[in-house]
């Protein structure tokens, strides 16, 4: 990042000032409808945005697919430099910093005043980088939640952890009388997933401070959620094996792994890695650092952003209002794109009053998923997401595949960031 994207910067996050030329009048003049591009990889987009376009003639949105995550996230910032960059985008919540700081969003918090209510506060906190502006508006996310096999949880007589003290001498309990069995594994190849858990117990590993960042991805609440984990590992009552892989497809599948800490959207991933096993899973509520609390984190979820480029921002704006909380918008996104939605009315509609078929034994799967959403805390992104996850791979990797130092490799991560950061410019502080 050059200097004149620190000056954005610090123009946006830094500030509750508005964007210059994101506000809300048309920039379209020439008559006909309205047409907006959007672009996004979510599944049945298609489908939903046909909606729109059937009620609203003068707003006609066109759907481009695209590749997911980083790709589609630098795809779109070489689009905003030329001065072509779409009318709206999908955007995951890591990734709102980078786009703010290359000054590709706009600052839709006027065009969609009121629409705060809809969402949990963990999650509108995100979409607006804790500043007076709105940069997207939610569409999807994924709650963390404990997946279990509640056959062999009967079987070997445990009992469902609701701490993570328990959940620990769940592990242990389970190691001493099957040997052969392990209550989950600590995976290192989706930085995702400790993300949530660090978010979880309370971590903030990005803030700003005037126009500097802060940077404190080794802060006490993630040291505490590596300690945890890398005690577990180096115990060996837990496994260290990487997910996604066919040895731990496996493992779920037979029953070698009894758990998993997963998000809302774990029914699909077990229909294809554990096929046997359907039936047999029970869902519960993320183990909690202080019992009694219900507080979760987050892996995965994705919002729908205004670009600057936009032809008409309030014809954006609006189309992404209506898709993020109009109740036949959300029904169709959940049953064409397979989404979690953001929007906490939706969690308990209609599209979701069926268990997934995989959980078909937990009639009441999505009415409980909804009460842990509720407890979704806040997160803090930076504009170098990417960096932190890679090192994250790399660092926890070695250090759980060799049962190593957890809190080194958490010092590694935070380094690189930080360094990192400094190196394109920005003003860092730790």
């Amino acid at each position: 990042m050059n200097h004149r994207t620190v000056a954005v910067l610090a123009a946006t996050v830094f500030s509750s000032v508005a964007l210059a030329g994101c506000g809300g009048s048309s920039d379209d003049s020439s008559s006909g409808p309205v047409n907006l591009t959007y672009w996004a990889w979510a599944p049945g987009m298609d489908e939903v945005v046909a909606l729109w376009n059937d009620a609203n003639p003068d707003i006609q949105v066109t759907v481009k697919k695209q590749a997911s995550g980083d790709d589609l996230v630098t795809k779109t910032i070489t689009a905003a430099k030329a001065g072509n960059a779409p009318d709206l985008m999908q955007a995951e919540y890591q990734a709102l910093p980078t786009l703010v700081s290359n000054d590709v969003l706009a600052d839709i918090s006027d065009q969609v005043a009121g629409a705060e209510d809809a969402f949990a506060p963990g999650l509108w906190q995100q979409v607006t980088l804790g500043t007076d502006a709105v940069y997207a508006l939610p569409q999807d996310s994924g709650p963390l939640m404990f997946y279990y096999r509640a056959d062999l949880f009967e079987e070997y007589g445990l009992t469902v952890p609701t701490t993570w003290d328990e959940f620990a001498d769940t592990a242990r309990a389970l190691k001493e009388t099957e040997p052969g069995k392990v209550l989950t594994t600590f995976s290192a190849n989706d930085a995702g997933l400790f993300a949530g858990l660090a978010q979880q117990a309370g971590a903030q590993w990005w803030t700003t401070e005037g126009e500097q960042w802060k940077v404190a991805i080794d802060d006490e609440a993630t040291g505490r959620v590596a300690d945890f984990w890398g005690g577990l590992v180096a115990e060996g009552v837990i496994d260290n094996q990487p997910m996604y892989t066919p040895a731990w497809n496996n493992a779920l599948n037979t029953g070698e792994q009894l758990a998993w800490v997963s998000a809302v959207w774990a029914p699909g991933t077990l229909t294809t890695a554990a096929p046997d096993t359907a039936g047999k899973w029970a869902m519960a509520p993320l183990p909690q650092w202080n019992a009694g609390e219900n507080v979760t984190g987050s892996w995965g979820g994705s919002t729908t952003a205004v670009t600057n480029d936009a032809r008409d921002k309030d014809a954006a704006a609006a189309f992404a209002t209506w898709l993020n909380t109009d109740p036949e918008a959300l029904t169709a996104l959940v049953r064409a794109g397979g989404i979690y939605p953001a929007a906490t009315a939706a969690q308990s509609g209609e599209a979701l009053a069926e268990a997934p078929e995989f959980f078909a034994n937990q009639p009441d799967f999505y009415v409980t998923a909804a009460e842990i959403a509720e407890g979704t805390a806040p997160a803090a992104w930076g504009p170098n997401t990417n960096v932190a996850y890679a090192t994250f791979n790399d660092a926890f990797g070695e250090a759980a595949r060799t049962r190593g130092d957890f809190r080194a490799a958490l010092t590694t991560m935070q380094r690189a960031t930080a360094d990192d950061m400094t190196g394109h410019g920005f003003q860092v502080i730790e």
